[in-house]
């Protein structure tokens, strides 16, 4: 599961990571970004790449009710292809979620201790996400939403949590991205838990917990227990 991640990067530092114009201009600067709220993406339309802002929970264009996006916020790889709500944005509008970290949770005693995951290097984790729009009836307005697509663990978050955020190699971003419709088996390999990205888990503070919490100090390590760092590597070239 990913139910909230950060974003401390400004959308202009996004774009020139992933090629694509600012269109959110978005200082960034959110340590605790929860479904229903708006958050920076990228997406491909034609030839043009864009950092767009769009709301977290997946609503399609048949929805009788906005609130479905709620529970729509993570969306398992395994049966993207069959699931009649994400199947046709997995075929067509696949998005990049760009993260510093995200967050989950492990139980500590009685307590539900929240980890902060990251690259040790600072670089920004690209979720792979699918987003679609939908119409107001009342007012015509449009409204995108997004989801984030969940795997298997790797062995690094198996002992974290049963289920894991997609991470998008970069060489594999333009495949993610590309708006044509695409056959589910060819993008079948980019669902898989990758062992060859490195992570690092550290212990946060019970600040997280709540959703109106925000800034810095909430991916700082715990002041009480240690940070408790875990870090993976990717293995060695041979």
């Amino acid at each position: 599961m990913c139910g909230r991640f950060t974003q401390q990067r400004p959308t202009s530092e996004i774009a020139s990571i992933f090629g694509a114009d600012d269109l959110a201009d978005d200082p960034g600067e959110r340590y605790n970004v929860a479904p229903t709220d708006e958050a920076a993406v990228v997406v491909q339309r034609n030839d043009r790449r864009a950092v767009v802002r769009y709301r977290w929970g997946l609503v399609p264009s048949w929805a009788t009710d906005p609130r479905a996006g709620s529970r729509a916020f993570n969306a398992r790889a395994e049966s993207l292809a069959t699931s009649p709500l994400f199947r046709d944005p997995f075929r067509r509008r696949r998005c990049l979620v760009p993260v510093d970290g995200f967050y989950e949770w492990r139980r500590d005693g009685g307590t539900r201790q929240p980890v902060w995951i990251h690259d040790p290097s600072g670089g920004p984790l690209a979720l792979a996400g699918l987003w679609t729009g939908r119409q107001d009836p009342e007012t015509g307005e449009w409204h995108r939403t997004f989801t984030i697509v969940t795997t298997r663990p790797n062995d690094f978050m198996a002992a974290i949590h049963d289920r894991m955020p997609v991470v998008i190699a970069a060489d594999a971003w333009a495949r993610w991205l590309d708006p044509a419709p695409a056959d589910p088996g060819e993008l079948r390999a980019l669902l898989e838990p990758r062992e060859d990205v490195s992570l690092e888990a550290r212990t946060v503070s019970l600040l997280v917990n709540n959703v109106r919490n925000d800034g810095p100090g909430l991916i700082e390590a715990a002041p009480e227990g240690g940070a408790r760092p875990t870090t993976t590597e990717p293995p060695a070239q041979s």
